[in-house]
């Protein structure tokens, strides 16, 4: 089997959470290379204090994080979803990789994306594909374009499955961290109502809205650029946050004055070991867990503001 290393260099300050990203695109784990504490380590794992003069010069100001994508997965989207996650999170990086060209993206989505059905009701078609639609299933045309959201990974998958269970036609969506806006326009292709996306990266927020004219439902969606919610106004019954584990928690404060009365917000892009602290999260800022979804290492939640926390309701 063939395989693509993702290597991300990163100031050392940043390892935790870069890794806790880096974690997110393979299932298996991932290698850091981190020599900031190696005399120390040394001694105290091996009982050596005579270190080879190749380790002595290495880099104790950054560490390099390996991912190794299988040639059966797309390592085109774990470029783009690294590239967009370290940016929205602010963190200095450099990534460079061995058998993905950057400059030949589009190719890369044609070769890994295809269409897949998901739920009971949605099916994902990519842009240059043609669907035989014997179920008369909901189709989403898709392409991605430089921007995170296809719907094969489990994060997004999850996400759609609960919006497939529970969009009905006067529900108004927010899809936080929107990338190609498959969120925002599934449900709106489902019978919401209208939908609103946000991404700090624009030109996620540009590739979102070309998916909105590709199916034909701009005047129902609206894609803005911003950090979270920050510049998104009004109420909703669904709020969708499909991002990492600490921006979550970094949106779980705010999140209420976008719910609406009884409305529901879905949490994912969360990775198993994370889960726990996500969750304590959701209890200290008075949210309810209605439901748990679970697939590979990832968790989705759909939450419910707890009814005696008033200060999140209108």
């Amino acid at each position: 089997m063939n395989w693509t290393e993702i290597k991300i260099n990163i100031p050392r300050e940043f390892t935790d959470a870069a890794a806790a990203i880096a974690n997110m695109t393979v299932p298996y784990g991932i290698y850091i290379e981190d020599y900031s504490d190696l005399e120390e380590n040394a001694w105290e794992i091996a009982h050596i204090d005579l270190i080879d003069e190749e380790l002595i010069a290495k880099d104790r100001n950054n560490s390099i994080i390996h991912i190794y994508i299988s040639e059966c997965d797309n390592a085109a989207e774990a470029l783009e979803f690294l590239k967009e996650r370290f940016n929205a999170e602010k963190i200095p990086f450099e990534i460079n990789s061995e058998g993905v060209d950057d400059s030949d993206w589009n190719e890369n989505w044609k070769k890994y994306f295809h269409t897949i059905e998901i739920g009971k009701r949605l099916a994902v078609v990519p842009s240059w594909e043609k669907y035989e639609n014997k179920d008369n299933r909901t189709v989403l045309n898709i392409d991605p374009g430089a921007a995170f959201g296809t719907g094969t990974h489990a994060t997004t998958s999850l996400c759609l499955e609960i919006l497939d269970g529970c969009v009905t036609e006067n529900d108004e969506i927010l899809d936080i961290g929107t990338g190609s806006g498959i969120l925002s326009l599934a449900s709106v292709l489902l019978g919401a109502k209208r939908a609103v996306g946000a991404d700090i990266d624009a030109q996620s927020v540009k590739t979102a809205r070309e998916n909105a004219e590709i199916n034909g439902i701009s005047a129902k969606t609206e894609f803005i650029v911003g950090d979270l919610a920050k510049d998104v106004t009004g109420r909703y019954n669904i709020v969708c946050a499909n991002i990492v584990a600490d921006v979550i928690i970094r949106l779980l404060p705010d999140v209420g004055k976008y719910m609406a009365k009884d409305g529901i917000l879905i949490v994912s892009g969360i990775i198993d070991i994370r889960k726990d602290d996500v969750l304590s999260a959701v209890n200290a800022n008075g949210l309810n867990v209605v439901s748990e979804h679970y697939r590979d290492n990832w968790c989705a939640f759909v939450l419910k503001q707890n009814e005696f926390t008033g200060e999140n309701h209108a």
